[in-house]
């Protein structure tokens, strides 16, 4: 029974370790990042999802959505938005992560990988176009005095298709989405064979 509580607990401090490892990469990987012109240019592409889809595959659901907390809370003392742009990553990086992660588990082959970070990209550029229409930006302009037609004006001279608050949020914020979970799930899928098997140990 002492034997038993004793791995437990060692368990669950080696895998506390590993969603620390994995959360402190994901939020330096939140410095590197690319704006694209469809975007807003406060949206900007990085790769810092990929260490929670990784910790997701190898150790569950919740670990990854734990990194994905994590990240966004070291960036808390770093914010310019107010904490809404924390709060919007937490949002879509986290359904991103839980949706692929808990389909993979279901079913751990590479072919379930891909379907499941597809199926995750897309739950996650649904919530996003949502979450930014009806409270993100609205809330994050309030915050900073910005007026909705504002960030109409930031991307329509570089994505001549958006002319509206609509437009933005369905031909600028949906495929920003689709663009940065694609390059994620790409990196992820090249990066967690390599990975997995220090994680799983």
């Amino acid at each position: 029974m002492e034997n038993s509580m004793r791995s437990t607990s060692t368990l669950s401090v080696n895998k506390l370790v590993k969603v620390g490892i994995l959360s402190a990469m994901s939020f330096i990987l939140m410095f590197v990042q690319f704006p694209i012109p469809i975007a807003p240019p406060f949206m900007k592409v990085d790769l810092a999802d990929v260490p929670s889809l990784i910790g997701g595959f190898a150790m569950g659901p919740g670990y990854g959505v734990a990194i994905q907390f994590i990240k966004n809370f070291l960036n808390l003392s770093k914010t310019t938005t107010g904490g809404v742009g924390e709060l919007s990553n937490f949002i879509v990086g986290g359904a991103f992560v839980y949706v692929s992660s808990f389909i993979y588990h279901r079913r751990k082959t590479k072919k379930t990988a891909i379907k499941a970070m597809v199926v995750g990209m897309l739950v996650m550029t649904v919530l996003a176009t949502l979450s930014n229409t009806f409270v993100i930006f609205p809330l994050y302009g309030k915050i900073m005095g910005i007026e909705l037609q504002e960030f109409v004006n930031m991307v329509s001279a570089t994505n001549r298709l958006v002319t509206s608050y609509p437009t933005l949020m369905l031909l600028s914020i949906a495929p920003f989405n689709i663009i940065k979970g694609t390059i994620e799930i790409i990196v992820t899928d090249l990066l967690y064979k390599k990975v997995s098997p220090i994680l799983k140990k």
